[in-house]
């Protein structure tokens, strides 16, 4: 399951307004000291995808990620886009605010 909430369609078009549409994709990034985070980025479509259209725009998720991390949810908020799942994601630092990672004791 996959969704993508009218607030982030709005959004998402109004970032491609004068601009070549492209896929979006939805993926697990895991780097930084935050831990691993859910997020969104431009591609193109692989062969290994699910594509799922909502409001026009087609957004990519990696069949395999999808079996593990469904449902998935793409909402925007004031702050942005938040990007859920049922992944329970962890880590990070002590000193940026969450726990459990390299940096923490």
């Amino acid at each position: 399951m996959f969704n993508v909430t009218e607030k982030a369609q709005e959004q998402i078009r109004e970032y491609f307004n004068g601009k070549d549409v492209m896929p979006v994709r939805v993926f697990l990034h895991s780097g930084g000291c935050g831990g691993p985070q859910l997020a969104m980025a431009l591609d193109e479509k692989k062969t290994t995808d699910q594509v799922f259209n909502f409001g026009g725009f087609d957004f990519l998720v990696d069949r395999e990620f999808l079996e593990h991390a469904q449902p998935i949810a793409v909402d925007y908020i004031e702050t942005g886009f938040k990007v859920t799942s049922s992944l329970q994601l962890g880590g990070g630092c002590s000193s940026c605010g969450t726990e459990g990672s390299c940096c923490s004791s």
